[in-house]
């Protein structure tokens, strides 16, 4: 049986996050996109009972330091919340999802 996915390192190298995983693949994320994929309520709003996603307020407004990983952490085994330039800190990025976009990016 294969060892569940997780990130071995994680390195912010420019406007990009580098990771590399435990089954030898690398991925490497733009800042800009994967905070605009943020998966936080606030960002990306949350699905109601039958579905349909209700924001909480405006949409996010961005600036130079919203695209600045300054830290982050580990959450269980299957996640990592990244805190931004600008202190927004609870998008909780699920290890499949940083796959899913780096998998995406390589193929634009």
């Amino acid at each position: 049986m294969a060892s569940p996915l997780r990130p071995e390192r994680f390195e912010v190298v420019g406007a990009f996050l580098a990771i590399r995983w435990n089954d030898g693949e690398e991925s490497i994320l733009s800042l800009e996109e994967l905070r605009r994929a943020c998966p936080c309520a606030r960002c990306a709003g949350e699905p109601d009972i039958t579905g349909r996603v209700h924001t909480l307020g405006p949409p996010p407004t961005y600036t130079e330091a919203s695209f600045r990983v300054e830290d982050w952490e580990p959450v269980g085994s299957y996640a990592v919340s990244l805190r931004w330039g600008d202190g927004h800190d609870t998008g909780l990025y699920g290890f499949e999802m940083l796959r899913r976009l780096g998998q995406e990016s390589e193929g634009s």
